[in-house]
């Protein structure tokens, strides 16, 4: 098999993983056309259509279909070779990209990125930090960072630091119009931001305490998904905000934010680091986990 024949197939693999020919680009370092081309050229010389495309989407041929299970588990393969060869290699080279929430991806990976970098000169380090749920396999991710939750079959999971908390803040001048609530049950008589995931679905305010467990649902006027936003909301003082911890640190430590409820806000469950269980690890994925590991 030719160079471009190879070529052509791996453009095809990534454009029919993704159903995106800049999704596909993005993850092979070429430009669209270039992907665009080179699937237009392997068509030509099989002489079957293997995509569909319209301006919004990309879909699978039934051809297209068959040649995509074929050729998955083949690049699969390949990649596992390459990967076995980091054994003898000294230090840790090649890209490793890395999917992580936006709410925490400073907290997690601001720590590790200068020492990985620092240590391992030719490791690539690529971060997507977004609070969409994203498939690392279909992304073209090496891993990925959650709160410990149950995992797809084929992936393992490593435990990683730190371990984070949510705190409930407010400014001081909403706090001289409202008395500080002492319990979850208190915050009916406040104006409480709700929370959404970027898909536009809520989630509760969850408080523990010894053995009880409370779940507040807030009804507001204002419904952010951004935890930077969040903490700009509560600085305003028009409303109490529940933040990760960290990110309220710096304006808890000067005044400008006020917590409460902390006796009902322990630790989180444990983050975790997860990757595509394989055969072979490459030595950037494996210098990425050493480094986080707790």
């Amino acid at each position: 098999m030719r160079a471009t024949d190879l070529s052509e197939l791996a453009a095809f693999e990534a454009v029919a993983r993704h159903r995106s020919f800049r999704k596909a680009s993005e993850e092979r370092g070429v430009t669209a056309s270039a992907i665009s081309h080179a699937v237009s050229n392997l068509e030509a010389r099989v002489g079957i259509r293997l995509l569909n495309r319209t301006t919004r989407s990309v879909s699978l041929t039934d051809a297209g279909t068959m040649l995509l299970a074929q050729l998955s588990p083949a690049f699969g393969e390949i990649g596992s070779a390459l990967d076995a060869l980091n054994q003898y290699r000294d230090t840790p080279f090649g890209k490793v990209r890395i999917n992580a929430p936006s709410s925490i991806a400073p907290f997690v990976l601001g720590p590790v990125m200068a020492k990985l970098i620092r240590e391992n000169p030719n490791l690539q380090l690529e971060i997507v930090a977004t609070d969409r749920l994203e498939d690392i396999v279909e992304g073209g991710f090496d891993a990925g960072i959650r709160l410990g939750e149950s995992l797809r079959d084929g992936m393992t999971a490593v435990r990683i630091n730190p371990r984070l908390r949510f705190a409930v803040v407010g400014s001081p001048a909403y706090f001289e119009r409202r008395p500080l609530p002492q319990t979850p049950a208190d915050l009916k008589n406040h104006i409480c931001i709700r929370n959404v995931y970027p898909s536009g679905t809520p989630y509760a305010w969850s408080f523990d305490r010894d053995t009880e467990t409370i779940d507040v649902e807030p009804t507001s006027p204002l419904t952010l998904h951004d935890h930077e936003l969040m903490i700009e909301a509560a600085l305003s003082g028009i409303a109490l905000a529940y933040v990760w911890e960290n990110r309220a640190e710096p304006f808890l430590r000067d005044g400008r934010l006020v917590r409460c409820l902390e006796p009902w806000c322990p630790p989180e469950d444990w983050l975790y680091l997860y990757y595509p269980t394989r055969k072979y690890m490459s030595a950037g994925l494996r210098a990425v986990i050493e480094a986080m590991r707790v």
